[in-house]
């Protein structure tokens, strides 16, 4: 069959999907997944929860559509979420914002992300600068969009970056500083001086900072500091966030992103030719969660920490070197004390090996930074503390 020409090439390239010979591959959370259902092993693969969300949550979303909140809501949100997703941001953080003109309901963070950088990237000579290792969409959407991507690289076992080499990937080609904190896949949550200094090099080079901060909630040792606190960066930066990984429901897809006015119009314009509108009567469920008590709050954090504890025991136990995450769902590790050399090799073993599935780290990187992370996993806590324990002993295996 012929070639099909288009930008979907570019977009697979970006994200690391085009073989040397010019096939396409899956990603490899659906490789790992698959890979989990053949062979019946543990998947602490692909990050989402095995447990339902809040009770108060789920009836909502019954109520909604027991009530006939079943069709297209408005382009916006509805305004209750909007309402709440302003009421959050000001309850948690002291943002004060307008509903109205500056929230925006999307269809996850993940199309929150895309609607961003697709209306604000005007070329090819503009650049978009993340921490690297990466959630794999950033870079398949900045292909998508003509851009150049520029990492700065994060490295084990803190995963914070250098400065001089933030500094050194930022320049006035920049048009936007994407920064995901707490950071997926590697865990760690960004220090003050990192948080400075992305305001400072926006300031100096007029960019717009987009943040990810969809495992907000998930900070296990100090409370979340959003950039857009910072003094300098509200007028210039855009916060994403949704309600799958805070009330597990992933699967319904409800994510919001907020700043100025004018940037939330910018993204509506672009977001309104995607989905334009989605999850009508899931809308109604994630302001119902979003204005839960404190309790809730402090409660889903201190139960992921145990997680990550248990889960951290089993791969040190099992002979892993093992990075201390300070939030989100995951935890990493080095496999090298294992005979490992290469992450991937080793992660497409490790079902028939021990029962488990992970996902290798190298799928999160650039090709010319991959040696970088030969050696290195990824592994999820966000599932049933029986399963940690099941997992933690297939791993002893290993060992």
């Amino acid at each position: 069959m012929r070639q099909i020409p288009g930008a979907w090439r570019r977009t697979a390239a970006g994200a690391g999907l085009v073989g040397s010979d010019g096939s396409i591959h899956p990603t490899i959370f659906a490789e790992m997944s698959a890979l989990a259902a053949r062979t019946g092993a543990i998947n602490l693969g692909q990050g989402f929860p095995d447990e339902d969300g809040p009770a108060e949550v789920l009836e909502a979303a019954r109520s909604a559509i027991a009530n006939g909140v079943n069709q297209y809501p408005p382009g916006r949100g509805i305004p209750d979420l909007l309402s709440a997703v302003a009421e959050h941001q000001e309850r948690f953080y002291g943002l004060r914002l307008d509903p109205a003109r500056e929230v925006l309901v999307t269809a996850g963070a993940t199309e929150a992300l895309a609607a961003a950088l697709l209306a604000l990237i005007d070329g090819p000579d503009d650049e978009v600068v993340v921490f690297e290792p990466y959630y794999d969409s950033y870079a398949a959407v900045v292909a998508l969009a003509g851009a150049r991507l520029v990492t700065v690289p994060l490295r084990w076992p803190d995963f914070q970056p250098d400065l001089d080499e933030l500094r050194a990937a930022v320049s006035d080609r920049t048009r936007v500083i994407l920064v995901n904190d707490p950071h997926n896949p590697t865990g760690a949550v960004f220090g003050a001086d990192v948080r400075d200094e992305v305001v400072r090099l926006a300031e100096r080079h007029d960019a717009v900072i987009v943040t990810d901060e969809v495992y907000e909630h998930l900070v296990f040792d100090e409370p979340h500091v959003p950039i857009a606190t910072l003094p300098g960066a509200g007028e210039r930066t855009l916060t994403i966030s949704s309600g799958g990984k805070t009330f597990s429901t992933t699967g319904w897809k409800i994510g919001w992103i907020s700043g100025p006015a004018p940037l939330v119009d910018a993204v509506l314009a672009v977001k309104q030719f995607l989905t334009y509108v989605n999850g009508s009567p899931f809308q109604p469920a994630m302001a119902a969660g979003l204005r839960l008590g404190d309790e809730f709050f402090r409660g889903i954090a201190g139960t992921l920490r145990a997680k990550r504890d248990l889960l951290g025991a089993g791969l040190r136990a099992a002979g892993f070197d093992v990075s201390m995450p300070a939030g989100s769902y995951f935890t990493v590790v080095d496999a090298a004390p294992l005979g490992a050399t290469d992450a991937a090799t080793f992660c497409r073993a490790l079902p028939e090996r021990a029962g488990v599935v992970a996902i290798p780290l190298t799928a999160f990187a650039t090709p010319e930074r991959r040696e970088e992370y030969a050696t290195l996993v990824r592994f999820a806590a966000c599932k049933r503390v029986e399963v940690l324990e099941d997992a933690a002993s297939r791993l002893a295996r290993l060992g």
